[in-house]
């Protein structure tokens, strides 16, 4: 799977856990779905502060992850 240049617009809801794929296998980007496995990376899990919409990181190259930091811009 290749990785997005643009980040994934969601909708979090306030306290629910998510798992955002760090390895980009995933088949539900931007969350995890177990493919990590066939990989040394992990899921970062995060807790959502608020229900908002929030923008993840597609690239996979954000220092600020899962959350979207421009970084695609410059790939």
């Amino acid at each position: 799977m290749s990785n997005k240049k643009e980040p994934n617009v969601v909708a979090l809801k306030k306290d629910n856990n998510y798992a955002w794929c760090a390895c980009s296998e995933s088949s539900n980007q931007p969350f995890c779905d177990g493919s990590h496995t066939k990989t040394d990376m992990q899921p970062i899990v995060f807790k959502a502060e608020d229900s908002k919409e929030a923008y993840l990181c597609g690239c996979k190259e954000s220092k600020n992850a899962p959350y979207c930091d421009g970084s695609h811009l410059s790939i």
